[in-house]
């Protein structure tokens, strides 16, 4: 098959995203509509030299940009304008169910009442052309009783959350700091999830699994450092939901040929291509997988087993999981 046609492939294969941050989908365009709509005034003059400020040293550089960009965001419209705008790129990629990350601290911080930032996002899944369902993260740079103090605000809209995640820099914050609120959301039935081992270290994702109880990974590339936590992975397929295009954005890898997504593959890891912050990493789904398989030694076989993968990892139910995979072993029949 030559590149030209397995970029096809990649480009129309059905497929979930599992890690995508809301608010990093705010595009610069849509950015200054907003401040506009809502007289916020914002430090660069245009477009052009807001999308020439996405450029970062480390996590903790392009956070400082991502919330600025957030600030823009004060109505029920605006969360829906962002998420609708995000949810129709992810259709034509073909990505056929989204998993969505939001920060509520982002905004509550900011004055934003919780139900305004909720509503709007939910109300675009139900409008919206994929299927799509929310999991709300805590800002790990805040403290545990932020964060619990954040769930008590969510309760009266447990209907609209499938899980908890866990965001924000992860260096000097390790997960065992949230131990007690992740117990209550697992106590609440929500599903559990928690970035770690992108930045942090191998012992990060080993506490996240064993003292949070999380289900999925999110990032964890760097488990490759540990051959004991590797292995486990393998053997309990814990899903990783890795995001090549931040990866590089971020300086975890200096360039996408150094990415350790076939090794993953390679050594029986459920991984899955995602796109994070695609507004300020470079690029949406297709863009990632079209990235990663121009770079590294990839083929058909892993775009498909990626593409399981990510049904797989959902948290749809087993009769939506079992149809969406019908329809992508269909789509692979016929390759």
């Amino acid at each position: 098959m030559s590149q030209k046609q397995l970029q096809s492939v990649l480009q129309q294969m059905p497929k979930a995203e599992l890690h995508i941050h809301i608010e990093g989908s705010l595009e610069p365009e849509l950015i200054f509509e907003l401040a506009q709509r809502n007289g916020v005034a914002l430090a660069y003059e245009s477009v052009d030299s807001l999308r020439k400020a996405y450029a970062f040293d480390n996590l903790q550089s392009f956070l400082d940009i991502y919330y600025a960009g957030a600030s823009v965001l004060l109505k029920e419209q605006d969360f829906y304008d962002m998420t609708m705008a995000y949810l129709q790129r992810a259709a034509a990629d073909n990505v056929r169910h989204a998993e969505i990350f939001f920060d509520p601290q982002t905004h509550t911080a900011r004055g934003v009442p919780f139900e305004t930032v909720i509503n709007g996002i939910w109300r675009a899944c139900q409008d919206g052309p994929i299927s799509a369902s929310l999991i709300m993260c805590f800002l790990r740079h805040l403290s545990e009783a932020d964060a619990i103090a954040t769930l008590e605000e969510a309760l009266p809209f447990r209907d609209k959350i499938i899980g908890v995640g866990l965001d924000s820099s992860e260096v000097g914050h390790p997960p065992e700091k949230f131990c007690r609120v992740f117990e209550r959301c697992r106590q609440l039935g929500l599903h559990l999830v928690a970035h770690a081992g992108e930045e942090g270290p191998p012992e990060y994702i080993e506490t996240a699994l064993d003292l949070l109880n999380v289900e999925r990974i999110d990032h964890g590339v760097r488990c490759l450092e540990s051959p004991v936590l590797t292995e486990r992975l393998a053997r309990e397929q814990i899903a990783l939901t890795v995001c090549p295009l931040s990866n590089i954005k971020l300086r975890v890898f200096d360039h996408m040929g150094q990415h350790n997504l076939l090794e993953l593959l390679d050594a029986g890891l459920a991984a899955t291509v995602n796109s994070d912050d695609p507004a300020y990493f470079g690029g949406y789904m297709n863009d990632n997988f079209l990235a990663a398989f121009d770079a590294l030694p990839l083929g058909l076989s892993h775009a498909h087993r990626l593409a399981r993968n990510s049904f797989n990892a959902s948290f749809l139910e087993p009769e939506a999981k079992r149809a969406f995979i019908e329809e992508l072993d269909a789509f692979f029949a016929k390759v």
